[in-house]
């Protein structure tokens, strides 16, 4: 994922109409929590959606364990871990004739991601890239950027460093010729080196409202591990660019599920088509707390946001980028300590 959600919005948040005859519980991301996003549904359907927004998985499982069967009924979740959470009876199946399959980016659907012995137990609504952004002024003149670049001598004390280990490590995985798919513990004693050496050139390692900030005021003129949306729609800002690394990229992803233990199950359906179609779709991508691609080609996004968004070269960046595997615990540990030196030095 994504990992960009703020965690001041850890609250329950009721998107309503002042009377509704039924209640929807969407446990999610920040960017499901926008009036103008859920109220055509809820108004189409006279129902209310109450919004619980959550950061990682983990977290959205111990609520769940914490709660009665039945209360929870659409699941917004990272993609890479729908297939874990179907295998543990978690999710319910989804009617893929009921969905825009067939509108689907071909790069965004990753069926190995949300079937399971021919059964769907999700559909891709959003997704992003884990990249580079920069100060076009300083670098990437011609557009392209590599991983390389981050360590000239000039830029020492002018990189900002998303503080999350999974991108800026599968990163750095990829300078070194490691595809994230195949990634495993005997690469981290690859990457150590260029990761401290990263910590050298940081003018700051932290989370996305910091580093992007410092990007914007230009004390950093580069930023690794965070989203391509940090700089996609600074219109005020417009000498910053982003791009996938030359050495390719690593693709976030969230996806919509019904849990098995809900009892409106096709209430909750219904939601889950209305935010895969092309209204939907647009009002999500576009979520005032953050942007992503929407995995409907057909979302009905303006022209202008489409050309912030650089939706034309869609097909290109998901060529260019893999998406986040499911590794295991023991690498997760691993990755977990070598980054807490990483942050120590």
């Amino acid at each position: 994922m994504k990992h960009i959600v703020l965690s001041a919005l850890l609250v329950g948040i009721g998107v309503t109409p002042a009377i509704a005859t039924e209640e929807i519980n969407l446990l999610t991301w920040c960017d499901h929590t926008d009036r103008e996003l859920l109220e055509p549904f809820e108004q189409a359907n006279d129902v209310r959606v109450n919004v619980k927004v959550y950061e990682l998985t983990g977290a959205a499982i111990s609520l769940l364990e914490q709660s009665r069967p039945g209360d929870w009924d659409v699941f917004m979740v990272d993609t890479a871990d729908v297939v874990r959470l179907a295998q543990q009876g978690i999710l319910a199946p989804l009617d893929s004739d009921a969905l825009p399959m067939g509108d689907l980016f071909e790069g965004a659907r990753m069926d190995s991601h949300h079937v399971v012995d021919g059964v769907r137990y999700g559909v891709p609504e959003k997704f992003g890239f884990n990249t580079i952004a920069f100060d076009g002024r300083v670098m990437g003149q011609d557009g392209s950027v590599s991983m390389r670049d981050l360590y000239a001598p000039d830029l020492a004390g002018k990189v900002a460093v998303y503080d999350y280990y999974w991108p800026v490590i599968l990163q750095i995985g990829q300078m070194n010729g490691i595809a994230p798919s195949e990634f495993s513990l005997e690469h981290l004693d690859v990457i150590r080196e260029d990761l401290f050496a990263l910590k050298d050139q940081a003018q700051i390692v932290g989370d996305i409202v910091a580093t992007q900030t410092s990007l914007n005021t230009g004390d950093a003129v580069a930023l690794i591990g965070a989203a391509e949306w940090v700089a996609a729609v600074k219109q005020d800002l417009p000498h910053l660019n982003w791009t996938i690394q030359d050495e390719g990229g690593v693709r976030w992803s969230q996806s919509l599920a019904l849990f098995e233990s809900s009892e409106k199950k096709d209430l909750g359906m219904k939601l889950i088509e209305y935010l895969m179609s092309p209204d939907g779709q647009a009002r999500v991508a576009t979520a005032s707390c953050y942007w992503g691609f929407p995995a409907n080609s057909q979302a009905a996004l303006t022209e202008e946001q489409k050309a912030f968004m650089r939706f034309a070269e869609t097909d290109a960046f998901l060529a260019n980028a893999e998406p986040f595997p499911a590794y295991d615990a023991e690498l997760d540990t691993a990755m977990i300590e070598l980054w807490t030196e990483f942050l120590a030095r």
